[in-house]
């Protein structure tokens, strides 16, 4: 059946309609749809000296900590002072109840007393048997000379030789028995002053000039001895415990400048120095750990506080080098996507040492001057249709 003229017409019309908005629906699609080019921005690799920083976080810590506590069991009697108070050098921190370390005290005094009383009395002792000795040795030497003259018998000479002997012996004993009471006294007064010395550690003194940081102890607690009442720390010495990843810990050393940024100051980052590099690394965290001091004059932050610490490394030769953000991780393999031809290509390269402002080493995959995609508009496929841009929205 032929169409009527206004069906024809009318036909050719939707046609001419529908024509128009099929093509710009393709050439939005093409241009801004899902079809359309991704919008890169491209670099190219370059030679550049890299310069490694090392990231790491720490703690601020008092780098001299001073566990105050009595060297004798006790009851604390009374703190004089509260955490957070300044303390000077010999200033009164506690006062410990000694117990029965007064009676022990009196006991050894009396045991010294004793002592010395028996020294003396060990003393005459010596002086008589020295005034026995010298009349025995007199006697043997009368009895020498007249056993030689014939005026004495050999048992008679036999009996005073015997009695020098026990005379010299007699002496012997005595200043045994001094040298032992000599001792004894000796022992006795070191019991007595070591004790006193305990009671005089009972009332624990500031070592050093310092801040209170902790109260271990309060009124009416027992404390054995050695046990810590009070913790007292040097503000004015403090450093920060970092800890740096394993895998790019290579070259840290003491002496190598840091860069610290504390939570409380973000704005105001101060300079340190490395002290030292702990010799047992966290085997858990696979960290190394390091202190980290500041340098003098900088403003110093409260014990305990988060801190950020970058380290500069050694610098590195100067290497084929591109900005970290264009490496990414496809299939679980690290690459970067090359522009040959206008076409995409994706290439695995072997990265080194990272520096602080975000560029790498590229020790294998790339060729001077090559070209790679940096930033993109959405994630890339080697399939992607790309355009080239100066700079993404």
């Amino acid at each position: 059946m032929r169409l009527s003229l206004p069906e024809s017409r009318r036909g050719w019309m939707l046609l001419g309609v529908l024509v128009p908005l099929v093509l710009l629906l393709v050439w939005v699609a093409l241009r801004s749809g899902p079809l359309a080019p991704v919008e890169v921005t491209v670099v190219e690799a370059q030679e550049r000296a890299i310069r490694p920083a090392l990231f790491g976080i720490g703690t601020v810590e008092a780098r001299y900590t001073h566990r105050i506590g009595p060297t004798a069991p006790g009851r604390v009697a009374s703190l004089a002072v509260d955490v957070g108070d300044r303390v000077e050098a010999g200033q009164v921190l506690a006062v410990i109840d000694p117990i029965d370390l007064d009676e022990r005290i009196a006991a050894a005094s009396r045991g010294a007393a004793r002592s010395a009383a028996l020294e003396q009395a060990a003393s005459s002792q010596v002086a008589d048997a020295s005034a026995r000795l010298a009349l025995a040795r007199s006697e043997a030497e009368r009895a020498e000379e007249l056993f030689r003259g014939g005026w004495l018998t050999r048992a008679a000479m036999d009996q005073q030789r015997q009695a020098l002997a026990a005379a010299e012996a007699g002496l012997a004993a005595a200043q045994a028995n001094r040298s032992a009471a000599t001792q004894d006294r000796g022992r006795t007064g070191a019991e007595r002053a070591a004790l006193e010395e305990q009671k005089a550690n009972l009332r624990l003194v500031a070592p050093n000039a310092g801040l209170v940081v902790r109260r271990l102890a309060e009124p009416g607690t027992t404390v054995v001895a050695g046990q810590a009442v009070i913790d007292v720390v040097d503000p004015s010495e403090l450093w920060i415990n970092a800890r740096f990843d394993q895998t790019r810990a290579g070259g840290i050393a003491a002496g190598l400048p840091a860069h610290i940024v504390l939570r409380s100051r973000i704005d105001t980052p101060v300079r340190g120095t490395i002290l030292r590099v702990e010799p047992v690394a966290d085997a858990i965290t696979e960290e190394v750990l390091a202190k980290v001091a500041f340098d003098p004059g900088a403003a110093l932050p409260p014990i305990g506080e988060l801190a950020e610490v970058t380290i500069g490394l050694p610098p590195r030769q100067s290497t084929l080098a591109l900005p970290n953000a264009a490496v990414h991780r496809i299939g679980g393999e690290l690459g970067v996507w090359t522009i040959q031809d206008g076409d995409l290509e994706f290439v695995p390269v072997r990265l080194g040492a990272e520096d602080a402002d975000g560029w790498v080493q590229v020790l294998d995959g790339l060729v001077m001057g090559e070209r790679v995609v940096l930033h993109s508009a959405l994630p890339l496929a080697a399939s992607s249709r790309i355009t080239i841009v100066d700079q993404l929205p």
